[in-house]
Protein backbone atom coordinates (compact mmCIF):
# COMPACT_ATOMS: atom_id res chain seq x y z
CA UNK A 1 0.00 0.00 0.00
CA UNK A 2 2.79 2.42 0.87
CA UNK A 3 4.57 1.59 -2.39
CA UNK A 4 1.36 2.26 -4.34
CA UNK A 5 0.91 5.66 -2.69
CA UNK A 6 4.53 6.52 -3.43
CA UNK A 7 4.05 5.68 -7.12
CA UNK A 8 0.82 7.73 -7.29
CA UNK A 9 2.44 10.82 -5.73
CA UNK A 10 5.50 10.44 -7.96
CA UNK A 11 3.29 10.35 -11.04
CA UNK A 12 1.36 13.40 -9.87
CA UNK A 13 4.57 15.38 -9.27
CA UNK A 14 6.16 14.25 -12.54
CA UNK A 15 3.10 15.31 -14.52
CA UNK A 16 2.20 18.49 -12.66
CA UNK A 17 5.67 19.97 -12.17
CA UNK A 18 6.36 20.68 -15.89
CA UNK A 19 2.84 22.07 -16.31
CA UNK A 20 3.25 24.33 -13.29
CA UNK A 21 6.70 25.49 -14.44
CA UNK A 22 5.32 26.38 -17.85
CA UNK A 23 2.34 28.20 -16.35
CA UNK A 24 4.58 30.07 -13.93
CA UNK A 25 6.92 31.19 -16.71
CA UNK A 26 3.98 32.36 -18.83
CA UNK A 27 2.63 34.33 -15.89
CA UNK A 28 5.92 36.02 -15.09
CA UNK A 29 6.71 36.78 -18.72
CA UNK A 30 3.55 38.85 -18.91
CA UNK A 31 4.74 41.40 -16.36
CA UNK A 32 4.45 41.93 -12.62
CA UNK A 33 2.94 39.09 -10.66
CA UNK A 34 -0.18 40.35 -8.86
CA UNK A 35 -1.25 37.67 -6.40
CA UNK A 36 -4.17 39.61 -4.91
CA UNK A 37 -5.80 40.21 -8.30
CA UNK A 38 -5.33 36.58 -9.30
CA UNK A 39 -6.95 35.30 -6.08
CA UNK A 40 -10.04 37.50 -6.30
CA UNK A 41 -10.37 37.00 -10.05
CA UNK A 42 -10.41 33.25 -9.51
CA UNK A 43 -12.93 33.43 -6.65
CA UNK A 44 -15.23 35.96 -8.29
CA UNK A 45 -18.06 35.41 -10.74
CA UNK A 46 -17.35 35.54 -14.47
CA UNK A 47 -19.21 35.68 -17.78
CA UNK A 48 -17.28 32.65 -19.06
CA UNK A 49 -16.13 29.36 -17.57
CA UNK A 50 -12.35 29.15 -17.70
CA UNK A 51 -10.69 26.10 -19.24
CA UNK A 52 -8.47 24.09 -16.82
CA UNK A 53 -4.70 24.76 -17.17
CA UNK A 54 -5.39 27.56 -19.66
CA UNK A 55 -7.18 30.56 -18.18
CA UNK A 56 -6.59 32.57 -21.33
CA UNK A 57 -9.50 30.64 -22.88
CA UNK A 58 -12.97 30.15 -21.49
CA UNK A 59 -16.24 28.43 -22.33
CA UNK A 60 -18.56 31.24 -23.50
CA UNK A 61 -21.85 31.79 -21.67
CA UNK A 62 -24.93 33.78 -22.75
CA UNK A 63 -25.03 37.45 -21.79
CA UNK A 64 -28.57 38.78 -21.33
CA UNK A 65 -28.88 42.51 -20.61
CA UNK A 66 -31.61 45.12 -20.83
CA UNK A 67 -29.98 48.27 -22.21
CA UNK A 68 -31.40 51.69 -23.06
CA UNK A 69 -32.92 50.43 -26.33
CA UNK A 70 -34.21 47.06 -25.09
CA UNK A 71 -32.99 43.53 -24.50
CA UNK A 72 -29.74 42.18 -25.96
CA UNK A 73 -28.62 38.55 -25.99
CA UNK A 74 -25.16 37.54 -27.20
CA UNK A 75 -22.20 35.31 -26.36
CA UNK A 76 -19.62 36.32 -23.78
CA UNK A 77 -16.94 35.39 -26.32
CA UNK A 78 -17.60 38.75 -28.02
CA UNK A 79 -16.32 40.59 -24.92
CA UNK A 80 -13.22 38.53 -24.14
CA UNK A 81 -9.82 40.19 -23.62
CA UNK A 82 -11.26 43.72 -23.39
CA UNK A 83 -13.09 43.61 -26.71
CA UNK A 84 -16.16 45.77 -27.39
CA UNK A 85 -19.32 44.45 -29.03
CA UNK A 86 -21.67 46.63 -31.09
CA UNK A 87 -25.27 45.43 -31.18
CA UNK A 88 -27.44 47.84 -33.13
CA UNK A 89 -26.79 51.33 -31.79
CA UNK A 90 -25.35 50.16 -28.48
CA UNK A 91 -21.78 49.21 -27.56
CA UNK A 92 -20.98 46.83 -24.74
CA UNK A 93 -17.80 45.86 -22.92
CA UNK A 94 -16.68 44.41 -19.60
CA UNK A 95 -15.47 47.21 -17.34
CA UNK A 96 -11.89 46.87 -16.11
CA UNK A 97 -12.05 49.58 -13.45
CA UNK A 98 -14.42 51.73 -11.48
CA UNK A 99 -17.61 50.80 -9.66
CA UNK A 100 -18.66 48.36 -12.39
CA UNK A 101 -15.38 46.47 -12.64
CA UNK A 102 -15.92 42.97 -14.03
CA UNK A 103 -19.49 43.75 -15.12
CA UNK A 104 -21.00 44.32 -18.56
CA UNK A 105 -21.52 48.04 -19.17
CA UNK A 106 -23.18 50.04 -21.91
CA UNK A 107 -21.13 52.73 -23.69
CA UNK A 108 -23.30 55.58 -24.93
CA UNK A 109 -22.52 57.90 -27.89
CA UNK A 110 -21.19 60.64 -25.61
CA UNK A 111 -18.78 58.16 -23.96
CA UNK A 112 -20.82 57.85 -20.79
CA UNK A 113 -20.79 54.42 -19.17
CA UNK A 114 -23.87 52.93 -17.52
CA UNK A 115 -24.74 49.50 -16.19
CA UNK A 116 -27.70 47.79 -17.91
CA UNK A 117 -30.11 45.46 -16.12
CA UNK A 118 -28.11 42.23 -16.16
CA UNK A 119 -29.66 38.73 -16.01
CA UNK A 120 -26.81 36.92 -17.73
CA UNK A 121 -26.06 33.23 -17.22
CA UNK A 122 -22.75 33.68 -15.41
CA UNK A 123 -20.44 31.02 -14.05
CA UNK A 124 -22.14 30.99 -10.64
CA UNK A 125 -25.63 30.90 -12.15
CA UNK A 126 -24.72 27.90 -14.30
CA UNK A 127 -23.08 26.25 -11.29
CA UNK A 128 -26.36 26.61 -9.35
CA UNK A 129 -28.15 24.72 -12.14
CA UNK A 130 -25.51 21.97 -12.08
CA UNK A 131 -25.81 21.72 -8.29
CA UNK A 132 -29.61 21.42 -8.48
CA UNK A 133 -29.30 18.68 -11.09
CA UNK A 134 -26.84 16.71 -8.95
CA UNK A 135 -29.05 17.06 -5.86
CA UNK A 136 -32.07 15.83 -7.82
CA UNK A 137 -30.07 12.91 -9.22
CA UNK A 138 -29.11 11.98 -5.66
CA UNK A 139 -32.65 12.19 -4.27
CA UNK A 140 -34.88 10.70 -6.99
CA UNK A 141 -33.15 7.28 -7.29
CA UNK A 142 -33.48 6.76 -3.54
CA UNK A 143 -37.15 7.73 -3.64
CA UNK A 144 -37.69 5.32 -6.55
CA UNK A 145 -36.01 2.56 -4.53
CA UNK A 146 -38.39 3.07 -1.60
CA UNK A 147 -41.38 3.18 -3.94
CA UNK A 148 -40.50 -0.09 -5.64
CA UNK A 149 -38.94 -2.09 -2.77
CA UNK A 150 -40.41 -0.50 0.33
CA UNK A 151 -38.23 0.33 3.31
CA UNK A 152 -35.61 -2.27 2.57
CA UNK A 153 -31.98 -1.31 3.01
CA UNK A 154 -30.44 0.22 -0.11
CA UNK A 155 -26.96 -0.73 -1.24
CA UNK A 156 -23.99 1.04 -2.76
CA UNK A 157 -24.29 4.76 -3.39
CA UNK A 158 -28.00 4.76 -2.49
CA UNK A 159 -27.13 3.15 0.86
CA UNK A 160 -24.55 5.85 1.57
CA UNK A 161 -27.12 8.56 0.78
CA UNK A 162 -29.70 6.84 2.97
CA UNK A 163 -27.25 6.77 5.88
CA UNK A 164 -26.50 10.47 5.35
CA UNK A 165 -30.17 11.45 5.22
CA UNK A 166 -30.93 9.28 8.26
CA UNK A 167 -28.14 10.92 10.23
CA UNK A 168 -29.29 14.46 9.42
CA UNK A 169 -32.98 13.73 9.96
CA UNK A 170 -32.87 11.57 13.10
CA UNK A 171 -29.86 13.02 14.92
CA UNK A 172 -30.53 16.67 14.09
CA UNK A 173 -33.94 17.58 12.69
CA UNK A 174 -36.16 15.14 14.58
CA UNK A 175 -34.15 15.47 17.80
CA UNK A 176 -34.60 19.25 17.72
CA UNK A 177 -38.06 19.80 16.22
CA UNK A 178 -39.76 16.73 17.75
CA UNK A 179 -43.33 16.40 16.40
CA UNK A 180 -42.78 19.32 13.98
CA UNK A 181 -39.89 17.58 12.21
CA UNK A 182 -42.00 16.29 9.29
CA UNK A 183 -43.10 19.86 8.42
CA UNK A 184 -39.63 21.32 8.00
CA UNK A 185 -37.52 18.27 7.09
CA UNK A 186 -37.99 18.71 3.28
CA UNK A 187 -36.52 22.22 3.38
CA UNK A 188 -33.75 21.41 5.85
CA UNK A 189 -32.61 18.26 4.02
CA UNK A 190 -32.69 20.12 0.70
CA UNK A 191 -30.62 23.04 1.96
CA UNK A 192 -28.12 20.60 3.52
CA UNK A 193 -27.67 18.68 0.26
CA UNK A 194 -27.44 21.87 -1.81
CA UNK A 195 -24.71 23.38 0.38
CA UNK A 196 -22.83 20.08 0.67
CA UNK A 197 -22.84 19.45 -3.10
CA UNK A 198 -21.97 23.09 -3.86
CA UNK A 199 -19.04 22.92 -1.44
CA UNK A 200 -17.70 19.73 -3.03
CA UNK A 201 -18.16 21.06 -6.57
CA UNK A 202 -16.11 24.10 -5.62
CA UNK A 203 -13.14 21.81 -4.91
CA UNK A 204 -13.22 20.23 -8.39
CA UNK A 205 -11.02 22.02 -10.90
CA UNK A 206 -12.45 20.49 -14.08
CA UNK A 207 -15.73 21.70 -15.60
CA UNK A 208 -18.49 21.67 -14.29
CA UNK A 209 -16.67 22.16 -10.98
CA UNK A 210 -14.60 25.07 -9.76
CA UNK A 211 -17.31 27.66 -9.12
CA UNK A 212 -17.06 29.42 -5.77
CA UNK A 213 -20.77 29.21 -4.95
CA UNK A 214 -20.81 29.14 -1.15
CA UNK A 215 -17.87 31.57 -1.14
CA UNK A 216 -20.19 34.12 -2.78
CA UNK A 217 -21.96 36.17 -0.13
CA UNK A 218 -24.97 36.80 -2.39
CA UNK A 219 -25.73 33.06 -2.51
CA UNK A 220 -25.26 32.49 1.22
CA UNK A 221 -27.45 35.54 1.86
CA UNK A 222 -30.28 34.07 -0.22
CA UNK A 223 -30.06 30.78 1.69
CA UNK A 224 -30.11 32.66 5.01
CA UNK A 225 -33.09 34.78 3.90
CA UNK A 226 -35.05 31.62 3.04
CA UNK A 227 -34.37 30.29 6.55
CA UNK A 228 -35.43 33.70 7.93
CA UNK A 229 -38.72 33.55 6.01
CA UNK A 230 -39.47 29.96 7.01
CA UNK A 231 -38.71 30.77 10.65
CA UNK A 232 -40.93 33.84 10.87
CA UNK A 233 -43.78 32.90 8.53
CA UNK A 234 -44.43 29.66 10.41
CA UNK A 235 -43.70 31.12 13.84
CA UNK A 236 -46.28 30.51 16.57
CA UNK A 237 -48.28 33.15 18.46
CA UNK A 238 -46.09 32.58 21.49
CA UNK A 239 -42.98 33.27 19.39
CA UNK A 240 -44.34 36.63 18.19
CA UNK A 241 -45.58 37.48 21.67
CA UNK A 242 -42.08 36.95 23.07
CA UNK A 243 -40.71 39.30 20.41
CA UNK A 244 -43.28 42.09 20.52
CA UNK A 245 -44.28 41.84 24.19
CA UNK A 246 -41.70 39.67 26.01
CA UNK A 247 -42.19 38.40 29.55
CA UNK A 248 -39.98 41.01 31.26
CA UNK A 249 -40.66 43.86 33.74
CA UNK A 250 -43.03 46.47 32.32
CA UNK A 251 -40.48 49.30 32.45
CA UNK A 252 -38.40 47.41 29.85
CA UNK A 253 -41.36 47.46 27.43
CA UNK A 254 -43.15 50.72 28.16
CA UNK A 255 -42.90 53.66 27.54
CA UNK A 256 -39.59 52.87 25.82
CA UNK A 257 -39.81 49.48 24.01
CA UNK A 258 -36.26 48.48 24.88
CA UNK A 259 -36.72 44.70 24.91
CA UNK A 260 -38.99 44.54 21.80
CA UNK A 261 -36.37 46.51 19.85
CA UNK A 262 -33.64 44.11 21.02
CA UNK A 263 -35.78 41.08 20.10
CA UNK A 264 -36.59 42.49 16.65
CA UNK A 265 -32.91 43.28 16.11
CA UNK A 266 -32.13 39.67 17.08
CA UNK A 267 -34.46 38.42 14.34
CA UNK A 268 -32.15 39.95 11.74
CA UNK A 269 -28.83 39.02 13.36
CA UNK A 270 -29.65 35.31 12.94
CA UNK A 271 -29.69 35.31 9.10
CA UNK A 272 -26.67 37.65 9.16
CA UNK A 273 -24.77 35.09 11.23
CA UNK A 274 -25.79 32.30 8.82
CA UNK A 275 -24.67 34.37 5.84
CA UNK A 276 -21.26 35.39 7.13
CA UNK A 277 -20.40 32.06 8.78
CA UNK A 278 -20.83 29.97 5.61
CA UNK A 279 -19.35 32.61 3.29
CA UNK A 280 -16.26 33.32 5.41
CA UNK A 281 -15.38 29.68 6.07
CA UNK A 282 -15.66 28.56 2.45
CA UNK A 283 -13.97 31.68 1.08
CA UNK A 284 -11.10 31.24 3.54
CA UNK A 285 -10.55 27.63 2.49
CA UNK A 286 -10.37 28.57 -1.20
CA UNK A 287 -7.98 31.45 -0.50
CA UNK A 288 -5.59 29.12 1.38
CA UNK A 289 -5.48 26.60 -1.47
CA UNK A 290 -4.96 29.30 -4.11
CA UNK A 291 -2.28 30.99 -2.00
CA UNK A 292 -0.39 27.70 -1.78
CA UNK A 293 -0.55 27.49 -5.56
CA UNK A 294 0.74 31.04 -5.97
CA UNK A 295 3.85 30.17 -3.95
CA UNK A 296 4.95 28.23 -7.01
CA UNK A 297 4.68 31.33 -9.19
CA UNK A 298 6.65 33.38 -6.67
CA UNK A 299 9.52 30.87 -6.76
CA UNK A 300 9.44 30.76 -10.58
CA UNK A 301 11.94 33.64 -10.83
CA UNK A 302 14.51 31.77 -8.71
CA UNK A 303 15.24 29.10 -11.26
CA UNK A 304 14.03 25.64 -12.19
CA UNK A 305 15.56 23.94 -9.11
CA UNK A 306 13.85 26.26 -6.63
CA UNK A 307 10.63 26.09 -8.62
CA UNK A 308 10.62 22.29 -8.67
CA UNK A 309 11.15 22.09 -4.90
CA UNK A 310 8.48 24.71 -4.24
CA UNK A 311 6.09 22.83 -6.53
CA UNK A 312 6.52 19.57 -4.63
CA UNK A 313 6.08 21.21 -1.20
CA UNK A 314 3.16 23.31 -2.41
CA UNK A 315 1.33 20.32 -3.89
CA UNK A 316 1.75 18.28 -0.71
CA UNK A 317 0.13 21.05 1.31
CA UNK A 318 -2.54 21.56 -1.37
CA UNK A 319 -3.53 17.89 -1.24
CA UNK A 320 -3.65 18.08 2.55
CA UNK A 321 -5.80 21.25 2.47
CA UNK A 322 -8.14 19.77 -0.15
CA UNK A 323 -8.71 16.74 2.09
CA UNK A 324 -9.42 19.10 4.98
CA UNK A 325 -11.78 21.10 2.75
CA UNK A 326 -13.78 17.93 1.99
CA UNK A 327 -14.39 17.58 5.72
CA UNK A 328 -15.10 21.30 6.04
CA UNK A 329 -17.62 21.03 3.19
CA UNK A 330 -19.66 18.58 5.24
CA UNK A 331 -19.18 20.47 8.51
CA UNK A 332 -20.34 23.81 7.07
CA UNK A 333 -23.40 22.23 5.45
CA UNK A 334 -24.19 20.53 8.77
CA UNK A 335 -23.67 23.73 10.80
CA UNK A 336 -25.91 25.78 8.49
CA UNK A 337 -28.63 23.11 8.72
CA UNK A 338 -28.20 22.81 12.49
CA UNK A 339 -28.52 26.57 13.08
CA UNK A 340 -31.50 26.75 10.73
CA UNK A 341 -33.14 23.90 12.66
CA UNK A 342 -32.51 25.62 15.99
CA UNK A 343 -33.88 28.96 14.74
CA UNK A 344 -37.01 27.24 13.42
CA UNK A 345 -37.47 25.27 16.65
CA UNK A 346 -37.30 28.48 18.71
CA UNK A 347 -40.15 29.87 16.60
CA UNK A 348 -42.27 26.76 17.25
CA UNK A 349 -42.47 27.12 21.02
CA UNK A 350 -45.89 27.29 22.70
CA UNK A 351 -47.07 28.59 26.07
CA UNK A 352 -45.97 26.21 28.80
CA UNK A 353 -49.50 25.82 30.19
CA UNK A 354 -51.00 25.09 26.76
CA UNK A 355 -48.22 22.69 25.96
CA UNK A 356 -48.67 20.80 29.24
CA UNK A 357 -52.44 20.76 28.69
CA UNK A 358 -51.99 19.15 25.28
CA UNK A 359 -49.67 16.53 26.75
CA UNK A 360 -52.22 15.77 29.51
CA UNK A 361 -55.06 15.47 27.00
CA UNK A 362 -53.00 13.13 24.85
CA UNK A 363 -52.15 10.95 27.85
CA UNK A 364 -55.83 10.74 28.85
CA UNK A 365 -56.98 9.98 25.29
CA UNK A 366 -54.39 7.26 24.69
CA UNK A 367 -55.89 4.52 27.00
CA UNK A 368 -59.37 5.11 25.58
CA UNK A 369 -58.08 4.81 22.05
CA UNK A 370 -56.17 1.68 22.91
CA UNK A 371 -59.33 0.01 24.27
Amino acid sequence: MNRLLTIIFALIFSVMTPVTISAAQDENDGGDFKAKEIIFEHLGDRYGWEVPFNHHKSIPLPIIVWASDGMHVFSSARLEHGAEYVDGNVRFKIATEGDYKGKVVEIKENGEISKPFDISITKNVLAIFFTFIIVILCVLPLGKWYKEKGYTAARGFKGALEALYEFIYVALIKATLKEQAHRFAPYLLTVFMFIFVANLMGLVVVFPGGANLTGNIAITLVLAVITFLVTNIFGTKHYWKEILWPDVPLWLKFPLPIMPIIEIFGMFTKPAALTVRLFANMMGGHIIVISLTLIIFIFAKMGVAALSGATVVSMIFQIFMLLIDVLVSFIQAYVFTMLSTIFISLAQEHEHEEHEKKITENNVATPATAK
